[in-house]
């Protein structure tokens, strides 16, 4: 089966321009579109879709808003959401982050990135357009030295680093020389040590105990 993905933005020509993209993939089928940010949850709700695309400004709830009511840390079952923007804006992205977005793309990104950004977010991994990652993460606020939890192995400190780096599960197999179902198994094993439910949490908790500069 192909990846099943929600559009919501309040503009119909991005609404058309995401669906023509997506749906030239073999692997990817568009099976919604919302305009407003309580569409999208309803619909989020309805289709359950492997990636929602959400937009930040829509008319009612904003994509904010939306985005914490699918995918945040009172969530039973999240879902996964890259949030979609015009706005190379800090506030919104930290605020995005906070509400459980697993990716972050700017809607000038291109049609690769954003074909790209689907998959990774379908398979649990985490796609930010580079021009924002390093600003993005770097500027989280940073814990204490003293407050890191000696909570992970040397092999899953290895593998934190290189996801806050903001590397697949491929690239990461691929640079510790291991089989993709060890780095699950990390991950898995991270996940649980930090109360962590994504990789976009596992990324925050590196920058913010200095794992990774």
């Amino acid at each position: 089966m192909g990846i099943r993905v929600l559009i919501a933005d309040d503009q119909a020509m991005i609404r058309t321009g995401f669906r023509l993209i997506l749906s030239a993939e073999d692997d990817i089928e568009v099976v919604g579109e919302a305009a407003d940010g309580a569409t999208a949850i309803r619909e989020a709700l309805r289709l359950r879709p492997d990636v929602t695309l959400m937009d930040i400004r829509m008319p009612g709830i904003d994509g904010i808003e939306a985005t914490r009511m699918l995918a945040g840390e009172s969530v039973g079952s999240p879902l996964a959401v890259v949030v979609v923007t015009t706005y190379d804006l800090d506030a919104n992205l930290h605020a995005a982050l906070r509400a459980g977005a697993l990716g972050f793309l700017l809607k000038d990104a291109g049609p690769a990135l954003l074909v790209e950004a689907v998959r990774a977010a379908a398979n649990g991994d985490s796609l930010v357009s580079p021009s924002m990652t390093r600003r993005l993460l770097s500027n989280l606020p940073v814990a204490p030295q003293a407050d890191l939890p000696e909570l992970l192995t040397a092999r899953e400190t290895d593998v934190v680093r290189l996801v806050a780096q903001g590397r697949t599960n491929a690239e990461i197999t691929s640079e510790l020389v291991v089989s993709m179902s060890t780095v699950k198994t990390h991950l898995s094993s991270v996940q649980r040590k930090l109360g962590a439910r994504n990789r976009t949490e596992i990324a925050i908790w590196a920058w913010r105990h200095r794992l990774v500069r």
